[in-house]
């Protein structure tokens, strides 16, 4: 399990939080805003702030300099199987690979907590497209929805097998 890692040579670290902390206030307005601006309502999948606060969720924040950049979840769904929810990074923020090392970070963690699937629900639409390509590249592959989805025109579910 990753409590807290750092880049060597840099000023960015990722750490298990709480989702609760006033200073991440930002990034969960932004991401709400981000989803909101291009998602219908009916096919927004975010859980709200204080769900991420539970056992079975484990959530990292990225930090450059001390300043949160990025958050991540990593829920578990099953003995084996487990959804990274609510993957942000700051409009400004990005570019710097810091999506990369998130996702890094989260199937580490996934890999740390024994299990051996991982898989995420993203949007179709155009804004979307840096994400589904980052999930490709790390390997995830496209599937039918999973756990409580169910078909959704605006939604693209992955999976990858650790």
């Amino acid at each position: 399990m990753i409590q807290s890692a750092v880049v060597p040579g840099t000023a960015v670290t990722i750490t298990q939080e709480s989702p609760l902390s006033s200073d991440l206030d930002v990034l969960f307005q932004r991401h709400a805003l981000a989803m909101y601006e291009d998602t219908p309502p009916e096919s927004i999948h975010m859980l709200p702030r204080e769900d991420l606060a539970r056992p079975e969720i484990a959530f990292l924040v990225l930090r450059d300099a001390g300043r949160p950049v990025a958050m991540g979840a990593l829920k578990r769904i099953g003995a084996d199987h487990a959804e990274i929810k609510s993957m942000h990074v700051l409009a400004e923020d990005r570019g710097r690979g810091f999506s990369r090392l998130m996702l890094a970070a989260l199937l580490d963690h996934a890999r740390g907590q024994g299990l051996s699937r991982v898989s995420l629900e993203t949007g179709v639409q155009p804004s979307f497209a840096a994400a589904r390509a980052l999930y490709a590249r790390a390997g995830f592959v496209e599937c039918g929805p999973f756990e409580d989805y169910g078909p959704d025109p605006n939604s693209l579910f992955m999976t990858m097998t650790l």
